[in-house]
């Protein structure tokens, strides 16, 4: 088990809110931090965990793909998501059973698709794992704000395959960086919430062990 998505549980017991964080994670450690307790309230907080999110980092960017070590990567049923960093990045899906990365589940195993309109997940990185913005505003001030923040900026992928972006990583921008929850189907949503377009502000957590 070395990798899921945030599951909505998990984000609002963590948060404190029934909203979730919004885009103020804490910065890369809060958001590492945030893998690494829903990891351990399944049994594996020993492994270490980070998060799969990119930062503008002063004009120096901290790139998603290079924190998270080099898989395999297998989610929480044992099916492989990914082999190695190329299998991550070589299509819309990573590379691995399409049974997982067609609906990449969360720390229990549960696929996003269960709860409803659920795939905008946030990264602030492009096809390949790196920064995609020129500004801190297209993460979230680097994952601090729970504001508005600027309407389509920040970047979202799809944990799974959807109208508007097939691709895990980079799909379209969020509405903004304020906490929100929304699992209808409403095509781009409405006010300013991270989760507006289908989801909660989950984020993706890999393990450096396999």
């Amino acid at each position: 088990f070395s990798f899921f998505v945030t599951s909505l549980a998990t984000m609002r017991l963590q948060s404190g809110s029934q909203d979730g964080f919004g885009g103020d994670l804490g910065g890369l450690a809060g958001a590492d931090q945030i893998c690494t307790t829903a990891a351990t309230a399944v049994g594996f907080g020993h492994k270490t965990w980070r998060a799969f999110l990119s930062v503008y980092n002063n004009g120096t960017p901290l790139h998603a793909i290079d924190r998270i070590g080099t898989g395999p990567w297998y989610d929480a049923n044992e099916r492989l998501v990914a082999m190695d960093l190329a299998g991550l990045t070589s299509g819309d899906r990573p590379a691995g059973d399409a049974a997982s990365v067609n609906d990449l589940p969360d720390e229990n195993g549960v696929p996003g698709t269960t709860l409803g309109d659920t795939h905008d997940i946030l990264t602030a990185s492009n096809t390949m794992g790196r920064f995609d913005g020129s500004s801190a505003a297209a993460s979230c001030q680097d994952w601090t704000d729970a504001g508005a923040g600027s309407p389509n900026t920040v970047r979202l992928g799809h944990s799974w395959p959807a109208q508007s972006g097939r691709n895990w990583i980079r799909a379209h921008q969020a509405r903004g960086c304020s906490p929100g929850v929304n699992l209808v189907q409403n095509g781009p949503g409405t006010g300013t919430s991270v989760g507006a377009g289908g989801g909660w502000g989950g984020i993706y957590c890999f393990a450096l062990e396999p």
